[in-house]
């Protein structure tokens, strides 16, 4: 059996997202026999671990299959053999954010739209991350109170739209994100602010009373853009999170990568896509898995996506299909995967 989250701190209270991260499972070998699955300790990377370390909440845990060597949420977190294959095409910065940085912690690749490096904590590292080499150390907007961000994006007034993103912006305490916030309100030519997070699914908690009366008191339009790639993510706690943003007023979307082993059947991302509306989001983008160095074998073919993605078109209503996109470093959007086209989306 999967133990339970751990204990409240005191008897009675709550327990608070910060603890319940804090608590999180960094030993591979640790979460094998969690799960029942010892035998596949022959399969860990110690080299992999050290690069990019296992984190991962115990609430996710507690989603995945005990005795199930092919559970598609443990695929995801669990550092393995595969990740040491040195695969040409797969480098260390595999969407070009390096040279779409425009200043400390800000990358601008799309017209209309600044997105800010806000962390470079996660509550969970996903194995097949675009920025696992990324260098959070030396850019992270919120360095020196966000200055240097606020006054690249004052000074352009084609930035109609700021993205939080990171790491996970959410991983940050709700006093440094009503920071920055405040000092947005200043600039008149912002017309929308989206996040981009994954703690809503794989820590739940963080969507606490704090967080909420921050959404609440944003002045644009808000879009939470979360990830999920599987439909065993969402569970009652989920679903409550997502309820309680739509409740402070948040549209919400979801963002998934489409992995070998994980999701890469009609059938699981069908019930992905359903599951998400189930608790009120909505598909937004499916992505082809960005060649970064150490995620080769989660790669699926364009072919076998565009069949996918056909067959997904298929048996679900268009509004529960996920735009299928690659992002290309350079390009001016998403570029979606259709036969015979190379047009980019916004």
């Amino acid at each position: 059996m999967i133990p339970a989250a751990p204990t409240p701190l005191q008897q009675g209270e709550p327990q608070r997202w910060q603890a319940l991260w804090r608590d999180a499972v960094r030993d591979p070998r640790q979460l094998l026999a969690m799960l029942d699955l010892d035998a596949l300790a022959e399969g860990l990377s110690e080299a992999a671990a050290r690069q990019f370390p296992l984190r991962v909440p115990r609430g996710f845990i507690a989603r995945m299959r005990p005795g199930d060597p092919h559970d598609p949420l443990l695929r995801q977190v669990l550092p393995v053999l595969d990740e040491e294959r040195l695969v040409p095409g797969f480098g260390v910065d595999a969407v070009g954010d390096t040279a779409a940085r425009s200043g400390h912690g800000v990358i601008q690749k799309y017209n209309g739209r600044a997105l800010l490096i806000a962390t470079g904590s996660c509550a969970v590292n996903c194995r097949y991350c675009f920025r696992r080499h990324y260098p959070y150390a030396e850019d992270s907007a919120a360095a020196a109170g966000w200055r240097e961000a606020v006054a690249l994006i004052a000074a352009d007034p084609s930035v109609h739209e700021v993205i939080l993103s990171g790491g996970d912006p959410l991983s940050l305490a709700d006093h440094k994100l009503a920071e920055l916030t405040e000092a947005l309100r200043g600039i008149p030519h912002i017309r929308r602010l989206r996040i981009h997070s994954r703690l809503p699914i794989v820590l739940p908690e963080r969507v606490d009373a704090g967080l909420l009366a921050w959404l609440r008191g944003l002045p644009w339009p808000l879009a939470v853009v979360v990830h999920a790639n599987h439909a065993n993510e969402f569970d009652a706690s989920v679903d409550a999170a997502m309820a309680a943003l739509r409740d402070a007023g948040a549209t919400l979307l979801n963002q998934a990568v489409l992995l070998r082993g994980v999701n890469d059947s009609a059938e699981a991302l069908a019930d992905l896509c359903e599951r998400g509306h189930e608790a009120g989001v909505l598909p937004y983008y499916l992505h082809q898995l960005d060649r970064v160095a150490g995620a080769a074998h989660f790669e699926v073919s364009d072919a076998t996506a565009l069949a996918l993605h056909a067959a997904l078109a298929a048996r679900l209503p268009g509004y529960l299909v996920p735009k299928l996109v690659r992002e290309i470093a350079g390009q001016p959007g998403k570029t979606p995967l259709l036969q015979g086209t190379t047009a980019a989306a916004g």
